[in-house]
């Protein structure tokens, strides 16, 4: 029984050292996520970008979406994040994003929309965490692209 005690309390101490790093890592994806819905209510499409590591497949699509959805619609954004999963290095999130999307046009179309999206999301350079994929990208297209 000793061995299973000694055991125990070494793993609760070592849960214990990590737990801040976790939690650390936890806030910095909130206010990771929450620098992204800014940006797109802001209208800012290179603010978002600026978060997006430009080496990701499919950044060409995204860019080009986040540019015409921003510049033309007013888009208010909210993001609940469902699961986390990483380290202090690299974080895999799965996000139910709501977007609403409003024509800038005069009388102009109100469009909703819900999906789940996959995004991992890596600490690089600066130590500033990046989108290395985010699926789907479709998302972000403006309204009769999709």
């Amino acid at each position: 029984m000793p061995v299973i005690a000694h055991d125990l309390a070494r793993r609760t101490f070592l849960i214990a050292l990590a737990a801040p790093l976790f939690a650390d890592t936890h806030q910095e994806m909130l206010d990771f996520l929450a620098g992204l819905t800014a940006a797109l209510s802001e209208g800012n499409g290179l603010a978002f970008l600026d978060r997006v590591d430009h080496a990701m497949q499919d950044y060409y699509k995204l860019e080009q979406n986040i540019l015409a959805l921003t510049e033309q619609n007013e888009v208010s954004t909210s993001i609940d994040m469902l699961r986390q999963e990483g380290d202090d290095r690299v974080q895999t999130l799965e996000l139910d994003w709501f977007l609403q999307i409003r024509s800038r046009e005069q009388s102009g179309p109100l469009e909703r929309r819900r999906q789940n999206v996959k995004c991992r999301v890596e600490r690089q350079k600066k130590n500033k965490w990046k989108i290395a994929s985010i699926e789907p990208v479709t998302l972000f297209a403006p309204p009769g692209v999709r």
